[in-house]
Parts: C-alpha cells; structure tokens; sequence
C-alpha cells in the first residue's frame, strides 16, 4: 500500500474538539512545554550516549566494493568517526529489505552536511558485492556500500544470526537474547579512529533505535493522520514500488 493509494489518502480521522482560536492556542501552549521536556531530555540521551566507553576492534575486517577490496579503516575515507549501516541484504536475495532502503533514502541529502563535519556513512550487507551492485543503482544511491560476505563482521556487530542462533530462532541482539525471525536484522555501528589509526567502536543501535535517521517520520508526525501504521514500517515500499 503506497501513499498514493486511495485506500489510505481517504482514511477519515476523528475530529478532536472544535475550539475558537484562544483555547487552541492554551492547548498548544501546554503541548509545548511537553515538546520542550522531550527535546531536552533527548539532549541528555545524546550526551550521555557519547560518554559510553569505547572498545579497540582488534579484529581486522576486509570488505568489497566496486573498487575491490577494502579494509574498516578506508571506509573512515580520511574522517575520524565512521557510522556503520548493517543493511538487510543477505546472499541470494534479490533486493534490499524495503526498510533499510527507506532508511538509507535519508542519506545521500545529510551526507552532503555531516561529512563536513567529520564522519563518513558506509552500508554495509552480507550479500556479495556482484549482487548489491544492482540494486544500488536501481535506487540511485551514491553512499559508500560494501559487502562483508565471507568474513565476520555482521556477526560480530549482531546484525546476523549464527546458524546456531537461526535454528533456535533467538539470537543475542538489542543487548539481550532475543527471539527472531530471520537471519538478517536491521542496526547500525559507529566508529573512532585516532591519529594512531587504531579503531573504536563507540555506539550501536537496532529495532527501533533507527528511527532517529528517519527525517520522514518527523514529517509524517506533524500531521492529524500520523503514521497509520498497523506495525513499524507497514506501510512502506521501496521508493520505485509506490502507486
């Protein structure tokens, strides 16, 4: 169901309470001292979040990428902080998962402001690179992507189950042994390298903790009809499958 679909475009909505001008803007009012409690509390998440200890990735990684072969450290592409998106494409498959692409159809616009501000995006998905390579430029994408086929790195970051975890369907993922569907699931890494070249990982997020990079979803929040999602991302598609 894409957005142009008149099964969602005529969802009626419930009207709230009528009110002249001056109630509105009372209700307002009161609405933005939650706003403002929020935006200062998601401040302090954000601080404490780059006061959580560092661990030294000791192990060396070596991806592929239209270039060939490329080590963690290149993907930092001269930066100091690196954020790393475990993208949901597993070998075989024949497209990417339609909500990772919804995620990273944020991320060629930002680039363009945080790459100037030291810190460098790359994709990263099992699935070899002979197979991401098409997908990548049905979507039009110019991001660095690059496969870890054959090497660790997913699983290490608990972006993939172990054969092990996949037969029991639970896995260690969120910070905790969760129960699981499939073997690829959704999250990000971020990374320091010092002048010493040595690497840290200093943040990771799943599940819902994606949401921060969805710009759509801060629009789509403004307005009376919401999200109208029957479960997290129901709705969407990848942008070349919408009515």
């Amino acid at each position: 169901m894409g957005p142009n679909n008149p099964s969602m475009n005529n969802i009626e909505i419930e009207h709230p309470k009528i009110v002249p001008q001056e109630e509105w803007i009372a209700a307002r009012r009161r609405l933005l001292i939650k706003e403002k409690e929020s935006t200062r509390e998601h401040d302090e998440v954000s601080r404490q979040r780059r006061e959580l200890p560092w661990v030294k990735v000791d192990k060396s990684y070596l991806f592929e990428g239209p270039d060939g072969k490329v080590t963690l450290a290149d993907l930092f592409e001269g930066r100091s902080q690196l954020i790393v998106y475990h993208f949901m494409f597993g070998p075989g498959w024949e497209e990417g998962c339609g909500g990772c692409s919804f995620l990273c159809d944020h991320v060629d616009g930002a680039r363009q402001h945080f790459e100037h501000h030291d810190i460098s995006f790359a994709a990263v998905s099992r699935a070899p690179w002979a197979e991401i390579a098409p997908f990548k430029k049905r979507m039009g994408w110019l991001f660095t992507w690059v496969s870890s086929f054959g090497t660790d790195f997913n699983y290490d970051f608990q972006a993939t189950a172990t054969p092990e975890e996949l037969a029991k369907r639970e896995m260690f993922y969120n910070f905790k042994i969760t129960n699981i569907e499939g073997e690829e699931q959704p999250g990000g890494s971020v990374f320091y390298k010092d002048d010493r070249g040595e690497i840290f990982h200093t943040y990771s997020f799943y599940q819902r903790g994606g949401e921060e990079l969805l710009g759509a979803y801060r629009f789509i929040d403004l307005t009376p009809k919401g999200r109208m999602e029957t479960s997290p991302l129901s709705w969407v598609r990848h942008h070349d499958r919408y009515d």
